[in-house]
C-alpha cells in the first residue's frame, strides 16, 4: 500500500510538472512524537486538494523532515499518517505569490491509543519464508502452537525432524546447534530434547533454519543452525499475560516492555508444567562369537511432571543516535524428574532365569542456567544519512553464562517374591559449566560503480569454558538404609577446560544485475584439557581449523532465485557428550559420556531454487550433499552378562544426500496452506568396528489456516515421519496431527485458543530394531500424545514502530547482530 501510494505521488508530481513547469512554491515541516519529542521517520505526507483528491506526496526522512517542492499558488489540504499514530490533517494550507515557500515548523504527531493489532491488514504473513540464506517459520502465525512447548513448534519447521521424545534432527543428522535470539543457551547444550520441552511456545516469534552458514558464523554445528527468535518489544509500552490449562501442558506467564527516548526495559516471566507419559518393552539377545549368550526382557513405564520457570530482563541505553549500550540477564530453573518402574528378567539361551527383579527408580534433575550480556555498538552514521543506507559499524560484546546441572537417583530393588527391598542404591552427580565470551566485529560497506555494493566484515572472538563434574554412588547390598556404603569403583571427579580463539573475514558483493556473491574464511584454534583428580590422570589436545565458505546467488525477474553454496563445519562435542558420569539406574543399560571425543568436520554443498508470488505464495526446493568425518554416534556394546554400555564415539563417516521442497499457498487473504517434505539417503560406516548402515529417511508436514468472520481462526497441522537411521539400527516412523480454534475478543486484545492433538488415539507407537556384533534387540515405545489445552491471552498497552535492536554474543553459529 505504501509503495503504491508513493508511485501515485510520484506520477502526480510528474504530471503536474509537465502541465506547468514553473511552480515556485515549496512546503516543508518537521514531524515529531507528541510524547517523546523525537522525530518520526518514514511517515506518509499526502498533499491534497480541499476536497481530499490526491495531488502529490512524500515521506519524512530519518530526522522527521519532509519537503514538497514545485507547488502552484493555491489552497491545499495536508494529510499525515503512519502506523501506530493518529492520522493528522492540516487545512487550509495556503501557498501565496508573496510567500511561496511555506515552512510549517514542528508538527506534533500523537500515538494511537489502540493496540497496533487493531489495524486492519490485507493478507497474512506467510507461515514459511525463504530468506535466501535461511528458511524462516513464523511460529507466532500458527495458532496450533499456543500453549505448547518449543518441541511442538520445531515439529512444524521444514527440514527438521522431532521425534516423540523431543530429539531433533536436521536432514537426518542430529549434530545441529540450537540458538536462542542468535546466542547459545547452556541449557540447550545440556540436553536439547529436555530443554525444548521447557521453553513455552508462547514466547517464540519465529524459527530460522540455516543450512550453509558463512564465515561470520561460528563454525560449530555439523548439519547446520537452528535459531529460535523470541518475541521482542517495539517502541512504547506494552505487555501480555498468558495462562494455559491442559492435560499435558500448563503454564502462566507474561511480559512487560517500556521504551522511552533513550532508555528501554523489557521483562519476561514464565512458569510451566509439563507431563510426560510413556511405556516401553524390549527384548535384547547378547551375542558371543555370533551365538546367543543371554536374553534380556524388560518392561518399563513413566509418568512424570516437570516444573520450572524462565525469566529475562534486558536494558538498552542510547546516549545518541549512533551509540547503544545494552545489558541483559536471563535464567532458567526447575526440576525434571524421570521416575520409572522397571521389570527386568535375564535368561540363558535355553530360557532358564538367571536374574529377575523389579526396580522403583526415583530420578531427579534440578537444573539452572543464568546468563549475562553486556555490549556496545557504534554506527558511523552522518547527519542526513537515511536509515536504510549501509554505514560502518563496530561492536564489542561480552557474555558470562553459568549452569549448575545436578542429577540424583535413588533405587529400590525387590525380588518377584517379596515386597521387602533386597538392594538399595543412590547416586549424586554435581556438574557445572562456566563460560566466558568476548567478541568484536567491524562492518564496512563500499559503494561500487553501476549500483554494485560490497560489504566487508572482519571480527575476532574468544570463548573460555570450564566444566566440572563430581559423582559418587552409594549402595546397600542388604536392602537396609543403614548399610549404605560408598562404591569407589563407580565414583570419580572430572574437570574439563576448552578455549576457542577465532578470527574471520567475509565479503559480500551484490550487483545491479541481481548477482550476489558471499565468500569468507574463518580460522579457529581449540585447546582442550581434561583432568581426573581421583585417578590422577589427564589429557590435552590442540587443533586448528581453517573454515572456507562460498555462496553464489542469481535473482531472475525479481522473484526467481538460484543459489549454490559450499561450507565446512566443525562440531565440538557438547558437555552432555563429555561427562563421564555413569548412570547405573538401570543395571542392564548403563549410559555414560566420553571425555576423549574428537570434533567432527563436515563438508556441505547445496543447490537451491526459490520463488515468491505477490499474493504470499512461495516455492522453494534444494538438493544437498553432506559428509561428516569423525562422526559422533551413540553406540552400544553388550557383554556376555547381558549388561549394555552405551556412550558416544567417533565412528568414522556419515554421508547423506537428498532434497527438500516447501510450498506455501495463499488462495485469498483468509486462507494459508503450506506443505513441506524432505527425502534423504544416509550412509554410515565405521572401520573401527567393521559396521555400516544405510537407507532412506523422509518426512511430510502440512499446515492450513483459515480466518473466519467474527475474529475466529481455525487451523490444522499434520506431520508424518519415516523414522531415522543410526549406525546400529533404525527407528520406525510416527505421526502427529493437531487442530486448533482461536477466538479474539475485547477489540482483539484478548483471545481464547483451544488446541487438540492426536484426539483419536491415546498412544503413538514406535519401534526400534538394533544390531551389532555383540547383540540384537527389538524395542516398542508407547508415547501418550493425546492432548487438549486451553489458553487465555491478554494484550495491553500500545506498540509503535521505532528504536533499534541490541547486539548480543552469538556463540556457535549465529550472526553477530541481534534480530
Amino acid at each position: 500500500m505504501r509503495f503504491l501510494l508513493i508511485v501515485l505521488c510520484v506520477t502526480a508530481v510528474l504530471r503536474a510538472a509537465a502541465q506547468s513547469p514553473d511552480r515556485p512554491g515549496k512546503l516543508s515541516g518537521i514531524l515529531t512524537d507528541s510524547t517523546t519529542a523525537r522525530p518520526v521517520p518514514y511517515a506518509t505526507v499526502a498533499l491534497q486538494q480541499p476536497d481530499g483528491k490526491l495531488i502529490t506526496g512524500t515521506t519524512t526522512d530519518e530526522a522527521g523532515v519532509f519537503t514538497i517542492p514545485s507547488l502552484a499558488v493555491g489552497t491545499y489540504r495536508l494529510q499525515i499518517s503512519f502506523v501506530g499514530y493518529r492520522t493528522r490533517i492540516l487545512a487550509p494550507v495556503q501557498i501565496t505569490a508573496g510567500a511561496p515557500e511555506l515552512a510549517l515548523g514542528t508538527i506534533r504527531f500523537t500515538a494511537d491509543s489502540q493496540n497496533l493489532n487493531e489495524v486492519s491488514v490485507v493478507g497474512q504473513k506467510a507461515l514459511i519464508e525463504d530468506k535466501g540464506d535461511r528458511l524462516v517459520y513464523n511460529a507466532e502465525k500458527d495458532a496450533t502452537n499456543t500453549g505448547g512447548t518449543a518441541a511442538d513448534v520445531l515439529r512444524k519447521v521444514p527440514m527438521l525432524t522431532v521425534d516423540l521424545d523431543g530429539n531433533v534432527k536436521m536432514r537426518g543428522s542430529g549434530n545441529i546447534k540450537v540458538l536462542v535470539n542468535g546466542k547459545p543457551s547452556s541449557i540447550m547444550a545440556r540436553n536439547l530434547a529436555d530443554a525444548l520441552k521447557q521453553m513455552p511456545a508462547n514466547i517464540i516469534k519465529s524459527v530460522e533454519v540455516i543450512t550453509s552458514p558463512g564465515a561470520r558464523y561460528d563454525a560449530e554445528g555439523s548439519a547446520g543452525v537452528i535459531n529460535i527468535i523470541t518475541k521482542k518489544a517495539l517502541k512504547g509500552m506494552n505487555g501480555t499475560v498468558n495462562a494455559t490449562a491442559g492435560n499435558l501442558n500448563r503454564s502462566l506467564g507474561g511480559n512487560l516492555n517500556v521504551r522511552g527516548s533513550k532508555l528501554g526495559l523489557a521483562v519476561s516471566l514464565n512458569g510451566y508444567q509439563y507431563r510426560n507419559i510413556s511405556e516401553n518393552t524390549s527384548t535384547r539377545t547378547a551375542l558371543t562369537d555370533g551365538q546367543p549368550s543371554s536374553v534380556l526382557f524388560q518392561r518399563g513405564s513413566r509418568d512424570n511432571t516437570g516444573t520450572g520457570g524462565y525469566g529475562e530482563m534486558s536494558l538498552d541505553y542510547d546516549p545518541d543516535s549512533t551509540n547503544r549500550i545494552n545489558f541483559s540477564a536471563n535464567g532458567w530453573g526447575g526440576n525434571f524428574p524421570q521416575n520409572s518402574d522397571l521389570y527386568s528378567r535375564l535368561t540363558d539361551p535355553r530360557g532358564g532365569v538367571v536374574q529377575e527383579f523389579r526396580r522403583d527408580i526415583q530420578y531427579r534433575n534440578p537444573y539452572g542456567n543464568t546468563e549475562f550480556n553486556l555490549g556496545w555498538t557504534k554506527s558511523f552514521r552522518k547527519a542526513g544519512d537515511s536509515a536504510d543506507k549501509p554505514v560502518q559499524e563496530f561492536s564489542f560484546l561480552s557474555q558470562y553464562a553459568r549452569m549448575p546441572d545436578n542429577y540424583y537417583y535413588t533405587i529400590t530393588q525387590r525380588s518377584m517374591q517379596s515386597e521387602v527391598p533386597s538392594y538399595l542404591e543412590r547416586s549424586t552427580n554435581l556438574s557445572r559449566n562456566n563460560e566466558y565470551t568476548f567478541q568484536t566485529d567491524y562492518v564496512h560497506p563500499v559503494a561500487l560503480r553501476d549500483s554494485a555494493s560490497l560489504r566487508v566484515e572482519v571480527g575476532a572472538k574468544t570463548i573460555l569454558r570450564n566444566i566440572g563434574s563430581e559423582f559418587e554412588i552409594e549402595q546397600s547390598t542388604t536392602g537396609l538404609a543403614a548399610d549404605y556404603g560408598l562404591d569407589p569403583s563407580r565414583s570419580n571427579e572430572f574437570k574439563y577446560s576448552q578455549r576457542v580463539m577465532a578470527g574471520y573475514t567475509s565479503f559480500k558483493l551484490e550487483t545491479k544485475q541481481k548477482w550476489s556473491l558471499t565468500t569468507g574464511l574463518r580460522l579457529e584454534q581449540t585447546a582442550i584439557r581434561g583432568d581426573f583428580p581421583t585417578t590422577q590422570t589427564s589429557f590435552s589436545t590442540t587443533y586448528s581449523n581453517l573454515i572456507p565458505s562460498f555462496t553464489l546467488a542469481k535473482t531472475i525477474k525479481g522473484k526467481h532465485t538460484l543459489k549454490t553454496s559450499y561450507t565446512q563445519r566443525i562440531s565440538r562435542p557438547m558437555v552432555w557428550y563429555l561427562n563421564p558420569f555413569r548412570n547405573f539406574s538401570d543395571p542392564k543399560n548403563v549410559q555414560t559420556g566420553n571425555p576423549y571425543l574428537n570434533p567432527e568436520l563436515t563438508h556441505a554443498t547445496e543447490l537451491s531454487y526459490s520463488t515468491f508470488g505477490k499474493s504470499g505464495s512461495s516455492f522453494s526446493a534444494s538438493l544437498f550433499w553432506r559428509q561428516t568425518n569423525n562422526a559422533i554416534e551413540f553406540l552400544t556394546t553388550v557383554g556376555a552378562d547381558g549388561v549394555a554400555l552405551s556412550t558416544f564415539q567417533n565412528i568414522g563417516r556419515n554421508a547423506s544426500y537428498g532434497t527438500n521442497v516447501n510450498t506455501t499457498l495463499q488462495p485469498n487473504k483468509n486462507l494459508n496452506i503450506s506443505v513441506g517434505t524432505d527425502l534423504t539417503y544416509i550412509t554410515l560406516y565405521s572401520p573401527a568396528i567393521s559396521q555400516q548402515n544405510a537407507g532412506w529417511v523422509g518426512s511430510l508436514n502440512t499446515n492450513s489456516s483459515l480466518k473466519l468472520p467474527k475474529d475466529l481462526t481455525l487451523q490444522l497441522n499434520t506431520y508424518v515421519s519415516s523414522g531415522w537411521i543410526s549406525l546400529q539400527g533404525r527407528n520406525s516412523g510416527w505421526y502427529y496431527y493437531a487442530l486448533s480454534a482461536k477466538k479474539e475478543f475485547w477489540k482483539k486484545n484478548a483471545s481464547l485458543t483451544l488446541n487438540v492433538s492426536n484426539p483419536f488415539g491415546r498412544y503413538v507407537r514406535q519401534t526400534s530394531d538394533m544390531a551389532a556384533p555383540t547383540f540384537r534387540s527389538e524395542t516398542t515405545f508407547l508415547f501418550v500424545n493425546r492432548m487438549a489445552r486451553l489458553t487465555f491471552s491478554y494484550k495491553f498497552g500500545q506498540m509503535n514502530a521505532g528504536g533499534k535492536q541490541s547486539k548480543k554474543i552469538s556463540n556457535d553459529d549465529s550472526k553477530g547482530g541481534g534480530r
